[in-house]
């Protein structure tokens, strides 16, 4: 079981985006195809330490990120592996039109990292809080989207990217988070893993929240509540079969996503359930608003996005679902 290749202790933080930088350096040595282009912001989204190793395959685009993307989907087409980094925000934000166009379309394998995702960017504020970004990118066609739930698990979805013949588009967030996994901790994209096995309720969690189901977990066993922790790091494409056993086991099921909420993974899985095997569920995200400024945790917490709340919206669908029943 997945559960034994976690970490024992989760004292350890770092942040994806610095996963993702030494993913991609190793990437960058093992393939002399790959190459890399950023907006302006190689040293936030931690592309930097390509460009320093490898300054003849790194493009510095500054602050045109539809130029970004359409420049990638060119070097996609001379056999390149191109991984073009920016906030998410601003891509897929604002260049969605150019990623559809020219990489999905044309089925490019452009690797695309969204930085800063979620609310947990903090003080920036709603207008750099990518919410939308699971929404836009697993409505295109062709194209694959990641979210990993630490350090580790970024730096082998990196390396996993620039095998894959796809577009890619992976989010980051901004702050550290707790280290969960460990380096025998396996990772496939389209592999959804049971983290946590439990028999009472699902929790489907992708990216960060991932450890705040595990925390959620946590609390709803000292309530006699065994809790299943699936951690879905593809939300397209999704791993159906486990998502599917999972539900058929507890009949319950709470998603977790630092995302709307809407068109996000909650949506993904409410959709699957609902044409293959209805099942009662709450969706735990950012519920059709924006964020807000504030410290990450408090950000977290306001929202409801926590494990003391994922915890709260299990017991209230096992509570609501028996006393329906009944």
């Amino acid at each position: 079981m997945i559960e034994m290749h976690l970490k024992h202790d989760w004292s350890e933080e770092d942040s994806l985006r610095k996963g993702f930088g030494r993913g991609l350096l190793e990437a960058g040595k093992t393939d002399k195809n790959v190459v890399a282009a950023c907006a302006d912001l190689t040293e936030s989204t931690q592309m930097n330490l390509f460009a320093e190793a490898f300054p003849e395959r790194f493009v510095q685009v500054g602050v045109a990120e539809q130029n970004l993307v359409t420049m990638a989907a060119g070097m996609a087409a001379m056999g390149k592996i191109p991984f073009v980094s920016s906030y998410a925000a601003f891509s897929p934000g604002r260049n969605w039109e150019q990623i559809r166009t020219t990489i999905c379309l044309n089925d490019r394998p452009v690797k695309i990292i969204g930085s800063h995702a979620g609310i947990s960017v903090g003080p920036d504020g709603a207008t750099h809080q990518m919410l939308e970004d699971i929404a836009l990118m697993r409505a295109l066609p062709n194209m694959m989207v990641i979210a990993p739930c630490d350090a580790l698990e970024a730096e082998k979805a990196t390396m996993a990217m620039a095998k894959d013949k796809r577009p890619n588009y992976m989010r980051l967030a901004r702050e550290a988070t707790p280290v969960i996994t460990s380096p025998h901790t396996p990772f496939e994209i389209g592999k959804g893993y049971v983290f946590r096995v439990g028999s009472d309720i699902s929790i489907i969690a992708t990216g960060t929240m991932t450890y705040q189901a595990l925390e959620a977990a946590k609390l709803l066993a000292n309530k006699d509540i065994g809790a299943e922790v699936v951690h879905i790091s593809s939300i397209k494409p999704l791993d159906e079969e486990v998502i599917l056993a999972s539900a058929k086991k507890t009949r319950h099921v709470v998603t977790a996503e630092e995302a709307q909420v809407n068109g996000g993974l909650g949506g993904a899985v409410a959709e699957l359930l609902g044409e293959k095997l209805p099942t009662a569920m709450i969706r735990v995200g950012m519920q059709d608003r924006f964020g807000e400024s504030g410290e990450p945790e408090e950000l977290l917490k306001h929202f409801g996005l926590d494990g003391e709340a994922i915890a709260k919206a299990a017991q209230k669908l096992l509570t609501d679902h028996t006393n329906h029943a009944h």
